[in-house]
């Protein structure tokens, strides 16, 4: 398996033409400058209400370009909930339209999703070169910047490099015996590879300025659900029977890296709320990433059949010992880009929550709860 990240490198542009994919095109290249100057809610709220009409890509059924589509949309619409001086609670019809039927077609919630801003919103600057820190760009963005740019980019080369422990979580899954030489291989493939994605990820703060992240990067990226800016919902305009919707924001706990992992390992989170979160996050994960996961955490026996063997035992405790790692990394970043930012008043947009992370939870606590539990279960 490549990786999560899609099979083929997300579109930049798409290849059928119409008026309305051009103008979505357009806008959503804008939305720097639309932010910048406050101009995004006036704009889209003179457009004819099938501006953005994606019927086109509809007809053709373009996997990539209904992905592209997504990711325009998710972000115009974000801003537009998030850019003004207060959060807007009613999303017009010509965004809420095509962005309900766009989810209804890729199975995920219309809501900016890790999926669409991270899995699907990237590009290589030299196609014939490897996906790296030096050679990944960002479709779309908010107000741009090294620093946004950076922070995605960052999760899209963690997605690339944990390929190798997706593979072999998966087939360790399908592994019966100790006896199997498969076994062992796939756990010292999968220490090697968290190893290359925890040095992806400690390199977070060479270009991402914690107080930039809190106020220029973190305020667009919430969602609706638990969020006290929009405690009575969304409504998405003619959509839902105009009932607001209440989704949950883009979140890292979306990637389907560490749940395939705790899977594979029989990593065990005891049932209570955290328990409940990390299940409702794969609503937002693509529908093969939940099934993917549904399937290893039903068949694996990793955990159970290493027992005996004080070499996969040592293996199997530094696969821990990386995931571990990581989740201390993940607290740590929290800490000082959310938790130390929290005390200063937010000077551009809204719905920077000094309590509860973009996915609506207390993320301190989610966080180290997550933290510990993978290193209680060390062998």
């Amino acid at each position: 398996m490549k990786s999560f990240l899609p099979k083929q490198d997300p579109l930049k542009n798409y290849i059928t033409k119409s008026r309305s994919l051009s103008r979505l095109e357009e806008i959503a290249s804008e939305l720097p400058k639309l932010l910048l100057t406050g101009n995004v809610q006036a704009l889209i709220d003179s457009l004819s209400k099938n501006a953005f009409s994606i019927n086109p890509i509809l007809k053709n059924k373009n996997e990539r370009e209904i992905n592209l589509a997504m990711v325009h949309l998710s972000f115009i619409a974000h801003a537009y909930i998030w850019g003004g001086k207060k959060p807007s609670k009613v999303l017009p019809e010509v965004i809420s339209k095509p962005w309900v039927q766009l989810s209804e077609i890729l199975g995920r919630p219309p809501i900016l999703s890790y999926a669409s801003y991270c899995l699907h919103n990237w590009y290589r600057i030299d196609r014939k070169k490897e996906i790296s820190l030096e050679n990944v760009a960002l479709i779309t963005n908010f107000l741009g910047g090294v620093d946004e740019d950076w922070f995605v980019t960052i999760h899209v080369c963690i997605e690339n490099a944990a390929k190798d422990a997706i593979t072999a979580a998966c087939e360790i899954s399908k592994l019966k015996s100790n006896k199997d030489k498969k076994l062992e291989y796939g756990l010292k493939k999968i220490i090697r590879s968290l190893r290359d994605v925890n040095n992806i990820f400690s390199r977070m703060p060479e270009k991402c300025d914690p107080y930039v992240y809190y106020h220029r990067v973190r305020p667009f990226i919430f969602g609706t659900k638990d969020n006290p800016d929009l405690k009575k919902g969304l409504v998405y305009q003619n959509e839902f029977n105009n009932k607001p919707q209440f989704f949950r924001g883009e979140t890292g706990a979306q990637s389907s890296i560490m749940p395939l992992l705790d899977g594979a390992l029989g990593i065990y989170h005891t049932k209570d709320h955290l328990r409940h979160y990390l299940n409702e996050m794969r609503d937002y994960m693509p529908p093969e990433h939940r099934a993917m996961i549904e399937q290893v955490e039903e068949i694996s026996n990793a955990k159970t059949i290493i027992d005996g063997s004080k070499s996969l035992t040592n293996n199997y405790n530094k696969c821990l010992e990386e995931i571990r790692k990581f989740r201390a990394l993940h607290l740590e970043f929290a800490a000082s880009y959310i938790h130390k930012q929290s005390q200063i008043k937010n000077p551009f947009g809204t719905g920077g929550s000094t309590i509860k992370g973009t996915g609506g939870t207390p993320f301190m606590k989610y966080l180290k709860k997550h933290r510990d539990e993978t290193q209680k279960q060390k062998k």
